[in-house]
């Protein structure tokens, strides 16, 4: 939400989600593109409609950091101590919306499943130990913006969900995606992947747009997906 995406794509989006009936909805990152002097009411507003029984949930990515550096008045050079205000103070704001964010921290969804989530690679300190603890026996979902984070998980979890790369963006035939913000370039571009341990995991293409307001070749994605934890 912000320099490309407005209130009205995003209430599109929530309607779309809504109508899928979900059990959980799960954001992962990148919620916030703009600068901000105030809190993004529009967003929120569209973010409290999700419907979802289990919850929803979020993690930060890393625009949402620079929305928090652009909120304090600058973008990335923002004072980190700018930044934990702000981004408490969105916390909040999203946790009245119905939306709890994940940083370093995990629910139970049921007797069986449990959903964590992590602070972002690129401007966070992600601990998936922290995110994961108090799961038990439970089935394991857990959101984190960047797909870099893979080749390092310090433990195995049933599912790892990932956004951060739109897929690339701007993809082309034979080529894929020339530009793609990871340093595994298009390993992680996209779609089913694997982590360490032989941790599966889905890099969705997202809804928005980053850099340029196009997409070539490579279509916003709202993943629904079936899970039948074992």
């Amino acid at each position: 939400y912000g320099l490309f995406i407005g209130a009205g794509s995003v209430a599109a989006w929530v309607d779309a989600t809504n109508d899928l009936r979900p059990d959980v909805v799960l954001l992962g990152g990148d919620q916030l593109d703009a600068r901000m002097d105030a809190l993004p009411e529009p967003l929120l507003r569209e973010l409290g409609r999700l419907r979802a029984p289990l919850g929803a949930f979020a993690v930060w990515g890393n625009h949402d950091y620079g929305s928090f550096g652009r909120y304090g008045g600058r973008q990335y050079g923002a004072p980190r101590q700018d930044w934990a205000a702000k981004r408490a103070e969105l916390e909040a704001a999203f946790a009245r919306a119905g939306v709890t964010v994940l940083r370093d921290a995990g629910r139970a969804l049921r007797d069986d499943a449990w959903v964590g989530g992590t602070d972002d690679l690129w401007f966070g300190k992600p601990d998936v130990t922290g995110a994961l603890a108090g799961a038990g026996t439970r089935a394991t979902l857990l959101v984190t913006h960047n797909p870099d984070l893979l080749p390092d998980l310090p433990r195995p979890a049933g599912l790892v969900l990932c956004g951060h790369t739109h897929g690339g963006q701007v993809r082309f035939p034979l080529l894929g995606a020339p530009v793609v913000p990871s340093r595994y370039g298009q390993r992680y571009a996209m779609g089913w992947v694997q982590g360490a341990h032989g941790t599966p995991a889905y890099v969705s293409r997202g809804l928005g747009l980053s850099g340029l307001p196009l997409r070539n070749l490579c279509e916003p994605e709202l993943t629904l997906l079936h899970l039948n934890p074992a």
